[in-house]
């Protein structure tokens, strides 16, 4: 066995017999994507599906720093492989946060030897793909490039291909909770990545209860405020009143109010108040629309945009594919729909499927995959 593959060997064997744990500062370059995620929010960075193809081909492609690793990686291996988000590294750590999942990186070497057997044989394996696409949010990049090279700098890349599981920290760090250099099979990598969840996953979750309670107590805190300031308010209003009371209307203003409080004056007012009462019948051929319960459908875009609406249990697969058409969102030009876990696609033949009997309801969670 050559020293390489004795190297690869002792990295995996000590990934799954212990858990790697540490703090790490992230460049300044890295640190302003933050600072924009947190001002601007998170931004369309969709690239035409089309597109992704034919700028490999020129002379001097110009590719969008957030596509570079998505378009040579699709490219190379096809379609089959993780939902990566097109993103910035913190664009991609904002929404894992908010998810409460961890962040699975994957730093991409093109010409490393190893790497073509690792992305065709594992990282696009169904059993690595659905698992990572159910436990992580997934974030990509070209080792040599960009925010890739940056990551590898930071995180002392020395082999590849070279994974990462990644969580928020506070300030200007993260916590690198597993590394992993060199090949490993599917099976390896699902259980060293299964390990992680289970011997990590309770500490940040305990963490997570934690600002949760702590949300919880300051929401309990402004709503007692609230209560005590409309109390006072209404203790202030009450004073007021008493120190001035009503005055007593003269006679001309007393008769007037009698005039308008006369039998014909009420007689009047109810007709117009039966008048304004009165509502059309609902559409008898919405009615038995209505009826049906409805199912909760959440879509996820590669950008890290999601889109929620809710649907009939009775309409079909193609009407989530005529909400996205009408959503008029570049990149949207042709594109599948994929459920997570288990990995399922809604292809053509599932067109005419209702929600229900597509396993879309009560409510489910969809990916849109370029084509």
């Amino acid at each position: 066995m050559s020293s390489t593959m004795r190297e690869t060997s002792r990295l995996a064997e000590a990934s799954i017999n212990g858990i790697v744990r540490r703090m790490v500062n992230l460049p300044r370059s890295i640190l302003g994507g933050f600072s924009r995620v947190m001002n601007g929010g998170r931004r369309n960075r969709t690239l035409p599906s089309s597109y992704q193809y034919q700028i490999l081909q020129q002379d001097t492609p110009y590719v969008p720093e957030e596509w570079s690793f998505l378009t040579s990686f699709q490219y190379q291996y096809g379609s089959m492989h993780p939902f990566f988000y097109a993103c910035r590294f913190a664009e991609a750590l904002k929404i894992a946060e908010d998810d409460h999942k961890f962040l699975f990186l994957y730093l991409h070497s093109p010409d490393h030897p190893f790497t073509p057997s690792f992305c065709e044989d594992t990282l696009c394996s169904e059993l690595v793909v659905q698992f990572l696409d159910a436990n992580f949010i997934c974030w990509g990049a070209l080792a040599n490039r960009g925010e890739g090279l940056q990551m590898a700098i930071t995180l002392g890349a020395t082999s590849f291909p070279f994974c990462a599981v990644i969580a928020p920290a506070p300030g200007e760090s993260i916590t690198v909770l597993q590394q992993l250099e060199g090949p490993l099979s599917p099976a390896d990598l699902v259980e060293i990545l299964q390990r992680t969840l289970e011997e990590q996953g309770s500490a940040f979750g305990s963490s997570k209860l934690k600002r949760e309670e702590k949300i919880k107590a300051d929401r309990r805190i402004r709503e007692e405020q609230d209560k005590a300031y409309l109390a006072a308010l209404k203790q202030d209003k009450e004073r007021e009143r008493l120190k001035n009371p009503p005055l007593v209307l003269p006679k001309k203003a007393m008769d007037e109010r009698l005039k308008q409080n006369s039998p014909i004056k009420q007689q009047g007012r109810v007709k117009e108040t039966t008048f304004t009462r009165e509502t059309p019948n609902k559409d008898p051929a919405n009615k038995g629309k209505d009826s049906h319960p409805s199912s909760q459908i959440l879509i996820r875009f590669p950008n890290g945009e999601k889109r929620e609406r809710r649907f009939s249990s009775m309409d079909k697969v193609k009407s989530i594919y005529s909400y996205v058409d009408s959503l008029g969102l570049p990149g949207t030009e042709n594109y599948r729909l994929i459920a997570s876990f288990p990995r399922r696609v809604y292809g053509t033949d599932e067109m005419n499927m209702t929600l229900k009997d597509a396993g879309l309801h009560p409510r489910a969670s969809l990916f849109l995959e370029c084509q």
